[in-house]
């Protein structure tokens, strides 16, 4: 759904991908201190209940996400480490989100249920994207589901921007709980979805 908005904010951050260009910084440097600042702003943030400065914080650093695939796409660097590195660091930086978030609820937030959520959209997010790759290097595809990885992030970050701002914690409550069932469910999409791919395949080999 927010794929869309790629191509926009790709254009608004290109004079900042070509300026590090400039400055012979490599695509791998910004995915990796991408993900370092998403981490320190989720960990330091989150759990001391500095829900608002810790949103701003780790959104400066989620738009690493684009200009780093931009820096490569203009300098043809593109390589299958590249597209490695980004997806690994990608599960850690959105763990590092869910985490902080579940270390709030266990502290400030006082609550067990929204730490334990915290932790279920942890799991599940990561679950989700280790689905599809697990998929397709087994030569299936399982690109299907309510809960992208873009989705899950922006969701999150802009409702815990907006209970920091409003001083409601129901917000990320509300949103825990969505992510929470979406990303289960599009595990079991794509756990259906592989299967018949799978099952179409025996049958073609009889």
């Amino acid at each position: 759904m927010l794929e869309r908005f790629r191509a926009f904010w790709t254009k608004v951050l290109s004079p900042v991908a070509h300026l590090l260009i400039k400055l012979h910084v490599s695509a791998d440097a910004v995915t990796l201190v991408g993900t370092v600042g998403v981490c320190v702003g989720a960990l330091a943030f989150y759990p001391q209940g500095h829900r608002l400065g810790g949103t701003i914080f780790i959104t400066c650093f989620v738009f690493s996400d684009l200009i780093d695939g931009h820096m490569s796409r203009l300098t043809g660097t593109t390589s299958k480490f590249g597209a490695f590195l980004d997806s690994t660091l990608d599960r850690i930086g959105d763990g590092a989100i869910f985490g902080g978030l579940a270390l709030y609820f266990a502290g400030p937030g006082d609550s067990r249920l929204y730490t334990w959520l915290a932790v279920v959209c942890l799991v599940m997010g990561s679950v989700t994207s280790y689905a599809r790759a697990r998929a397709e290097g087994l030569g299936f595809q399982a690109k299907v589901g309510i809960a992208e990885r873009s989705d899950r992030l922006v969701s999150i970050l802009v409702m815990t921007g907006f209970a920091g701002i409003f001083d409601v914690d129901w917000l990320i409550y509300l949103t825990l709980w969505a992510l929470a069932v979406a990303s289960t469910i599009t595990v079991g999409q794509r756990i259906w979805v592989v299967r018949q791919q799978a099952l179409a395949e025996s049958r073609a080999a009889v």
